[in-house]
């Protein structure tokens, strides 16, 4: 069993190396750099539909505090009129009115909550981007031999190792020669 878990490992490290040698990094990055605009820009529009919805609370809440205002006094002239059953009629109405605006009053609450959270992710995004687009920069002016990848390090160190054959004499008969002299 160990046996085999050793080999499916292998394969999944020959597959994965493959991989990082089809991907290409400026494209990734590139590509992670469009995704994170495209949240952001997201964001942006989630953040200005909730303040809008947030603005139409406020206005409804307004509605209603008025409504409030002339049910008082509706009442007043109901009661200085002794009509108890239109009285009665209008505390119905402001008893609505009144569980109305509190639980406008509490969808209110919530969203400015969700708006401050929404809005400081906004900036912790934004500047991860801005982070993520300056390192882009940095890796775009690297220069040919700084932007290889684990491939092309291990050609160049490959290449760099060779040693030629006259190289080897060369150095032979300098080693002969330190060796003959002590």
């Amino acid at each position: 069993m160990a046996l085999i878990n050793r080999i499916s490992r292998l394969f999944k490290a020959d597959f994965h190396a493959v991989l990082d040698r089809i991907e290409e990094p400026e494209q990734l990055l590139r590509q992670a750099i469009r995704e994170m605009e495209d949240e952001l820009a997201a964001s942006e529009q989630a953040i200005k539909l909730c303040a809008h919805e947030q603005q139409l609370l406020q206005s409804r809440k307004i509605e209603l505090g008025d409504k409030l205002a002339e049910f008082e006094q509706e009442l007043d002239l109901c009661f200085a009129s002794k009509k108890d059953e239109l009285a009665r009629g209008l505390i119905r109405k402001k008893l609505e009115t009144q569980r109305l605006l509190k639980r406008l009053n509490a969808d209110e609450q919530a969203n400015d909550k969700f708006l401050a959270e929404q809005r400081a992710q906004l900036d912790e995004n934004s500047a991860a981007l801005e982070s993520l687009k300056q390192k882009a920069e940095i890796f775009a002016k690297r220069s040919p031999r700084d932007s290889r990848s684990a491939y092309g390090d291990a050609q160049w160190l490959a290449q760099e190792l060779v040693v030629s054959d006259s190289e080897i004499e060369v150095a032979f008969l300098r080693e002969q020669n330190v060796r003959r002299a002590s």
